[in-house]
């Protein structure tokens, strides 16, 4: 079963480097972006990852609304989303792991 084999080095390989591979073939489309002065830009990008889980759920019952601007002015828009999503945003989050030791007596 696939849960339980262990995985060689060349199948880890595999497994992390054709999807890295596969996404950097990936571009965006040339309407997407805007050249213009009034395209959003790297603050827009940071403010729309930031509220990025609210604009998610409102996206699903509001026609209007959507999670990610375009056009947008290209790279810079899309670092300011990845920045508010992750430093800001949902993956922000301080998580704890706390580890008991407990022994019973037998």
């Amino acid at each position: 079963m696939w849960y339980g084999m262990v995985m060689t080095r060349p199948l880890r390989f595999l497994v992390f480097a054709l999807p890295a591979l596969l996404g950097a073939c990936a571009r965006q489309a040339a309407s997407g972006v805007s050249h213009s002065a009034d395209a959003p830009g790297f603050l827009f990008g940071l403010w729309h990852g930031f509220i990025f889980p609210v604009a998610w759920v409102l996206s699903l019952v509001v026609p209007d609304v959507a999670v990610y601007a375009v056009p947008n002015n290209g790279g810079w828009y899309d670092f300011g989303f990845f920045v508010g999503v992750v430093f800001l945003g949902v993956g922000a989050r301080k998580t704890r792991t706390v580890y008991v030791t407990r022994r019973v007596r037998g």
